[in-house]
């Protein structure tokens, strides 16, 4: 059994419809249930701060500062983290013109937030994620990214030093400035970092493709066939120092043409991960509207159970509305499927009765006008 990371407490200072608020946690799973609007998901959205990023609604500092509070927002969290007993704080001071994020950890600040993966690791499933299959390639990008960082925490790094480096290119190219000696530099360090991103992707899908065919036939949810497209298809059993070169080169050759273009054509930010429904051969997007979700729920399943058996630490699973488009049983199902995970969850949703199945495995809070009450 992987070890328990759990939170404790959490106290909220003007975060979004909260001027005040604070859970006293036991360690169980966590259950979050009231009106829509009460501010469920604000109180799992504060707590997807505690991991790099700017959580699970990718909110500026200034949407989640709470309407009418003078100095900004705090998070605060004790938990029994990864390397023990470990207290963070983060939040924004509006008053500081910097707008910057600040991290405290035990009391000292942090140099960067990659640092919060020391204690724990996160992963959430939410109503907006329903459309992953059928939206925009970017979508896309952006779970597989959240997914790899789970594991790998430089990816998030490596990925934002790749669109600094691609902007600065791209720059260069839309002045018309063609200087090989500047282009070159600039383009053999996004070739580094470009390869480093689509191999990080494509071993954390083979290790999760491994895992899904083990569990595939005890898994309450569908199995998901996964692959990567879009990007040197084919090519990863190579050297990743030939890769890096035949990119570098693909952009030498290509600049007239991303320059005409207004962008960058050919890299790891044009990839696209592809998902299909293994057991009825069929892509996911043209799957109903609950195969999908039974998709995505049995993905994220899978991939908590890849964090907990990598990392030996079960991670922390923020699941927005989770049961309102599953039957009872299944419901059930799930429920049992967080809990063998051995780690904690927090739940939401609109009528606490389908969360019976978990019993006294859970900690009930009702939530009302920015108020929690258990």
């Amino acid at each position: 059994m992987p070890h328990k990371v759990s939170l404790s407490r959490l106290k909220l200072t003007d975060f979004r419809n909260y001027a005040t608020a604070g859970l006293e946690l036991d360690g169980r799973h966590v259950v979050l249930t009231g009106d829509n609007g009460a501010g469920k998901t604000n109180l799992m959205e504060a707590v997807s701060f505690l991991s790099p990023g700017r959580g699970l609604r990718r909110a500026t500092y200034g949407d989640v500062t709470r309407v009418g509070a003078h100095g900004g927002f705090s998070i605060f969290a004790a938990l029994d983290g990864m390397e023990g007993e470990v207290e963070i704080g983060t939040g924004v001071d509006t008053t500081d013109e910097s707008t910057s994020r600040r991290l405290r950890i035990n009391g000292t600040p942090a140099k960067t937030a990659d640092e919060l993966t020391d204690h724990l690791r996160l992963l959430w499933l939410t109503p907006s994620m329903d459309g992953l299959f059928t939206g925009g390639s970017s979508e896309r990008r952006r779970f597989l990214d959240r997914l790899v960082l789970s594991l790998d925490p430089a990816h998030g790094r490596r990925a934002s030093d790749f669109e600094r480096a691609m902007r600065s290119r791209n720059k260069l190219l839309d002045e018309r400035r063609f200087d090989p000696s500047w282009l070159s530099g600039i383009e053999e360090q996004m070739a580094t970092l470009g390869i480093a991103m689509a191999m990080a992707r494509q071993e954390m899908l083979g290790l999760l493709v491994r895992l899904i065919e083990e569990t595939r036939e005890t898994s309450p949810f569908p199995s998901a066939s996964l692959d990567l497209a879009g990007f040197m298809d084919g090519q990863f059993d190579r050297p990743a120092v030939d890769l890096e070169d035949e990119y570098a080169a693909q952009l030498a050759e290509s600049r007239y043409r991303d320059a005409a273009a207004g962008r960058t054509l050919e890299g790891p930010h044009r990839a696209d991960l592809l998902v299909r429904h293994r057991d009825k051969r069929m892509d996911a997007a043209r799957c109903s509207t609950g195969e999908q979700k039974a998709l995505l729920v049995g993905l994220i399943m899978a991939h908590a159970r890849l964090v907990a058996n990598l990392t030996d630490h079960a991670p922390i699973l923020l699941l927005d509305e989770i049961a309102a488009h599953l039957d009872e049983s299944r419901r059930a199902a799930l429920f049992d499927l967080i809990d063998a995970l051995g780690g904690q969850a927090f739940m939401t949703g609109t009528d606490r009765s389908m969360f019976a199945a978990l019993g006294d495995r859970a900690q009930f809070f009702t939530v009302a006008d920015g108020r929690v009450f258990e």
